[in-house]
């Protein structure tokens, strides 16, 4: 946990990610993301100078083995309030829509649900577990699929909504995330989306560890990158 405390500690820190008095609502997918980005915030609201309250968001979206007892206890022994939010996104995308690229239309749907949770509750912040893999992988896709220089914000602010977007773990290795689960034997969501393991993200993953195979500076040289070309409201610290 303290190599993840410091790697998270230095992205808040570099973004002004959190403020005194905010109100930050954790989207727990149940994921090794989410579950450890629950503990790694509440550990750091114990010694953190900027006095923060959190909380922890659920969207539930029907699949049949979406194990809302198991996010429960998760929630309790973090010592942190949950908020199980019911949803129709299984039903609207599978059944109804029968989308074949499913995974924009659940993200949007996810999104506008823990918004409206996270207002109704008080929150100004939304922290999403979004790890250096994920920006790297990111980053691949928008090149090879859109032909462009991209990537997700560090923190973006939602007009529409009046609220923030943060995501701590941008400069966390997903290896880190692991380790964390595996030592503190933490029993973590099975997967229940029909899309896990299909999607194009697997594919710029194994990209990937392919180049990091070939040249071992890669990772750091490509964030580097996105931080010098100040890509996405990226910025490079001296």
């Amino acid at each position: 946990m303290q190599k993840i405390l410091s790697k998270m500690r230095k992205a808040i820190e570099d973004y002004d990610m959190i403020n005194d008095g905010d109100k930050i609502a954790v989207a727990l997918s149940g994921g090794k993301d989410s579950v450890t980005l629950l503990y790694a915030l509440k550990n750091l609201q114990l010694f953190y100078p900027k006095k923060f309250d959190m909380m922890a968001i659920t969207v539930n979206p029907g699949f049949e083995n979406f194990d809302t007892n198991l996010l429960e206890e998760i929630a309790k022994d973090a010592k942190v309030e949950l908020v199980i939010a019911p949803s129709d996104i299984k039903e609207i995308v599978f059944d109804v829509r029968k989308e074949k690229n499913p995974c924009s239309l659940c993200a949007n749907l996810r999104r506008g649900i823990l918004n409206s949770v996270a207002k109704e509750n008080g929150c100004n912040k939304i922290a999403l577990g979004h790890n250096e893999d994920d920006v790297l992988e990111t980053f691949l896709l928008n090149m090879i699929y859109a032909g462009k220089i991209s990537t997700f914000s560090p923190v973006s602010y939602m007009d529409r909504s009046d609220m923030t977007l943060i995501r701590p773990f941008i400069y966390t290795p997903e290896k880190y995330m692991k380790s964390f689960i595996k030592r503190q034997n933490i029993k973590i969501m099975p997967k229940v989306c029909p899309m896990d393991g299909k999607s194009k993200r697997e594919y710029a993953l194994d990209l990937l560890r392919g180049i990091e195979i070939e040249y071992k500076h890669a990772r750091s040289n490509i964030i580097g990158a996105i931080k010098r070309d100040n890509v996405n409201g990226w910025k490079e610290f001296k």
